[in-house]
């Protein structure tokens, strides 16, 4: 397969990898001189109609979504038993090889992976779509840290109800949702299982079930639980462990309910927190101490009694005395700090969304709260705070310590003059720097059909994910005319003036037997003569096969002025056949002329002198 070209396009270079179904291949898309991935359903498929139906799902669902975290199909193709996917190529490698490349991820860098693919997936189940095999062969690491969630292989639309028996328990075993180990229709909290058995992997380096085999491994994703994180590694942070749990519930309804809310769990993480603290303040029971002073001895040297002590001298209780009365003030001072630890009063936290970082602080240290701040990509302006926690209108002791999310801004991207290029350049285009579109067929007599005539908003820098509105040319808007007159005109003329009017005469041309039209001749019109009708739109006729009015004649005698000049004698008949000129000629003056005239059915016969009417006769 190396070195072959598919779609006379696409330049195969190397095998990237394989699956059970397809085999992946890097390749050059000498069209558009870009490095491509091309993934190829495996030759003992393409005669089996159930795999190439998945294979070409995985197109059909990832066409419908556009999100910098997901990878894009740019084409579809077959090439006589070949079917391929072309998609965005990715330079990295996948997550199963990033994790044992790099053992003891930080923990930063985990939660940063695991939101990136909560947001492929929240895009996707808003768009109606279940990925159902979400794991780390299928999510992908770029070199610049964007993640990119692959092979939607096996995905399906969410609307679409119970899937065959054949497709229930599709999946990679060790990732499986428990419902979809059980047979039953997954939904979008099954591939937020998946995730979550992902975060698990890579939190502790191993798995959270093995088995002999892939059914006995299934059954325990439906029977039995995990060990905890902290039970492999006790210093993953409690609170990180409370989201795996809640991701991995076996009930789907006690899980996260969008990968949003699984999203926003991570964010609230505090990375600096100690939260498994062995030393922190203890009681220590009143025995203990009583046991801790009955260690000490009692007996002075070779268990004799210590010899009794001397009375102080009176300088001596002076400063004992003294000493007291210190460690008096002092117990009372610490009593009364405890105190007021003990009774600080409660406030209610203000509401700081939306505000600047140190608007949210100004706010806070006015009601005697501190403010902490963690800084993370978001859509929103730079600066503006995102989340906070406690929540608005919590209760909280007097300085209270505030965590305080705030927006590092948006991803930018360059957005570039695509007015004049082919919308199909254009949506690669756009698709390739993290733009979402719209489009809009317009009329332009300055642009060709299929060319972009605007762009909202124009050239320049923007947030990934702006949406960029597209007006596209569907060519030059077309004229509207009055109908012309077909009836009683031979068939080539009608054409002649549908023609003219950049009209289409509609085939075939229907005939019918007539005693009134010539052969040849247009017996009705649609539309009407005289009815609007715009360029490009279809007219009908129906012509006559015959035989036709029956042939005629009548004499016409003329006599030519006498008054020393030639003259122009002009003869003209209207009847079954059109109008038209039957005699022409220059006749001396004083001269009689005879002819007789030939005409079919009903006729209006007209003689003109220098094109003056001087007869006129109706037969």
């Amino acid at each position: 397969m190396i070195g072959k070209l598919l779609g006379n396009r696409y330049e195969i270079l190397e095998q990237l990898g394989g699956g059970g179904m397809a085999i992946v291949y890097k390749a050059r898309d000498n069209f558009l001189n870009r490095l491509v991935t091309v993934k190829i359903l495996r030759a003992e498929y393409v005669s089996d109609s159930d795999f190439v139906r998945r294979f070409r799902r995985e197109a059909q669902a990832v066409a419908r979504l556009s999100h910098p975290n997901i990878v894009n199909i740019h084409d579809v193709g077959q090439e006589n038993d070949t079917q391929y996917l072309v998609m965005e190529y990715v330079d990295g490698d996948n997550l199963k090889n990033y994790i044992k490349h790099n053992q003891n991820l930080d923990l930063p860098t985990i939660v940063n992976i695991v939101m990136q693919i909560c947001d492929a997936l929240q895009h996707a189940h808003d768009n109606g779509i279940v990925h159902r095999d979400v794991k780390p062969q299928n999510i992908l690491i770029a070199h610049n840290q964007r993640v990119k969630l692959t092979d939607f292989g096996i995905a399906f639309e969410a609307a679409t109800g119970t899937i065959s028996n054949t497709e229930t328990v599709l999946g990679s075993v060790h990732y499986i949702s428990p419902e979809q180990a059980n047979g039953d229709t997954p939904g979008a909290q099954s591939d937020i299982y998946s995730l979550g058995v992902v975060l698990y992997e890579m939190l502790t380096g191993q798995l959270p079930f093995k088995g002999d085999g892939a059914v006995a491994v299934a059954l325990k994703h439906i029977q039995e639980q995990p060990p905890l994180p902290s039970e492999i590694k006790p210093d993953i942070p409690k609170y990180l462990e409370r989201v795996v749990i809640k991701a991995m519930e076996k009930d789907p309804a006690r899980r996260y309910q969008t990968a949003k809310q699984f999203k926003q769990d991570l964010q609230q993480l505090d990375y600096t927190a100690d939260l498994n603290d062995d030393f922190a303040t203890q009681v220590l029971p009143g025995s203990a101490i009583a046991k801790a002073k009955e260690s000490v001895p009692r007996e002075g040297v070779n268990g004799k009694p210590p010899p009794a002590k001397a009375k102080p001298k009176a300088d001596t209780r002076k400063i004992v005395l003294i000493a007291s009365l210190l460690i008096l003030s002092l117990l009372s001072g610490v009593l009364f700090a405890f105190y007021k630890y003990i009774n600080v009063p409660e406030i209610t936290v203000p509401n700081v969304l939306g505000y600047t970082e140190q608007e949210a602080r100004d706010a806070l240290t006015k009601v005697g709260l501190e403010a902490q701040v963690k800084e993370v990509k978001n859509e929103a302006e730079k600066g503006t705070v995102i989340s906070q926690d406690p929540e608005p209108d919590a209760k909280a002791k007097q300085g209270r310590v505030v965590t305080l999310t705030v927006s590092l801004g948006p991803e930018m991207a360059k957005l570039p003059d695509v007015m004049g290029l082919p919308i199909s350049e254009v949506r690669l285009a756009l698709q390739n720097l993290d733009f979402e579109y719209t489009e809009e067929e317009v009329f332009s007599d300055k642009y060709e059909a299929g060319l972009v005539v605007d762009q909202d908003p124009g050239p320049g820098e923007y947030p990934k994910g702006t949406k960029v509105a597209l007006e596209v040319s569907k060519g030059a808007e077309p004229k509207v005319h009055p109908m012309p007159t077909l009836v009683g005109l031979p068939l080539s003329q009608a054409e002649q003036k549908v023609a003219e009017l950049n009209l289409i005469l509609d085939e075939p041309t229907l005939t019918q037997a007539s005693d009134e039209y010539m052969q040849g001749y247009v017996i009705s019109q649609k539309p009407e003569p005289g009815a609007e009708i715009t360029e490009g739109e279809g007219v009908s006729v129906v012509v006559s096969e015959g035989p036709g009015p029956a042939k005629r004649s009548a004499g016409i005698t003329v006599e030519i002025d006498d008054d020393d000049k030639e003259h122009q004698l002009r003869i003209n008949v209207s009847d079954a056949r059109g109008e038209q000129d039957v005699y022409v000629k220059k006749h001396a003056p004083g001269e009689v002329v005879y002819e007789n005239i030939e005409f079919y059915g009903r006729a209006t016969i007209r003689v003109y002198i220098d094109n003056e009417l001087r007869q006129q006769k109706v037969l």
